[in-house]
């Protein structure tokens, strides 16, 4: 099965089932997801700085559980119908648990990206037009 006939939603769906051996126990993080074409082209979680005081690592299991892991990824693909009109970009899971309640939270941030190097073509004027086309722009 090519990854293009995928929705996006089972990507990331495949993603998170990816990423939950890392999610689990993790205290806050983002997962970060790169899309071309409307594929996932990679992806990966950067974990947050791990604590420390007087030397000594501190709440190695003060993170996600398990069943928050499950939530957090029906979240993310939740999210992602806010997603609109876009086919390349980012897309970052900012999450984290609070110790004392044993809650989290997250966000979602999406970057769209364009690539001037392929609209170039569609906007070349035809030959017959003056030479200063662009002036018009300036």
């Amino acid at each position: 099965m090519e990854l293009s006939s995928v929705s996006l939603a089972r990507q990331v769906d495949f993603v998170f089932r990816q990423l939950e051996g890392e999610l689990t126990n993790a205290a806050a993080g983002t997962v970060q997801i790169c899309i071309r074409n409307n594929a996932v082209g990679k992806f990966g979680m950067k974990h947050h700085p791990i604590e420390s005081k007087d030397g000594k690592i501190e709440g190695g299991d003060k993170g996600l559980t398990q069943a928050q892991v499950q939530a957090f990824r029906q979240l993310a693909i939740d999210a992602l119908k806010y997603r609109k009109d876009w086919t390349h970009g980012e897309i970052l899971y900012d999450f984290s648990v609070k110790p004392s309640s044993n809650t989290w939270s997250a966000s979602v941030l999406y970057e769209s990206n364009y690539n001037m190097a392929t609209w170039n073509s569609r906007y070349m004027p035809p030959k017959s037009k003056s030479a200063n086309w662009l002036s018009e722009y300036q």
